[in-house]
């Protein structure tokens, strides 16, 4: 089936840097939407960022000018830099690959906490 596999989450202080890496497995991954989003217990579940089939992205106001995503299609591969890591920003996110019809498939998430 289907795979999503997230990593490079962890604990870093406000003012730093992480980079979540998303691998994907037996997905024709080309064709498929890939986004990162976060959600803490009791939230809703928001985008944090989408890389398109044809390179375009998008973000959430709350992450513009500090994150960046990119996809590597080759490699199977979406990765999410984030810069000037807040404590809001604190949450688990989740890799998430978008067919046509809006649905696709997830991962299980990695945590991110930003705290000092």
């Amino acid at each position: 089936q289907v795979q999503l596999v997230e990593s490079g989450g962890g604990l870093v202080q406000p003012g730093g840097s992480l980079r979540l890496a998303c691998e994907a497995s037996r997905i024709n991954f080309g064709h498929y939407s890939m986004a990162w989003y976060r959600q803490n217990p009791g939230q809703v579940r928001e985008l944090v960022a989408e890389a398109g089939t044809t390179g375009t992205t998008n973000y959430a106001d709350s992450v513009k000018g500090r994150f960046t995503i990119s996809r590597d299609n080759a490699r199977r591969r979406v990765d999410l830099q984030m810069n000037s890591l807040k404590p809001e920003d604190t949450a688990l996110y989740l890799c998430h690959a978008i067919d046509d019809l809006g649905g696709g498939f997830w991962g299980q998430g990695t945590q991110v906490t930003v705290s000092s």
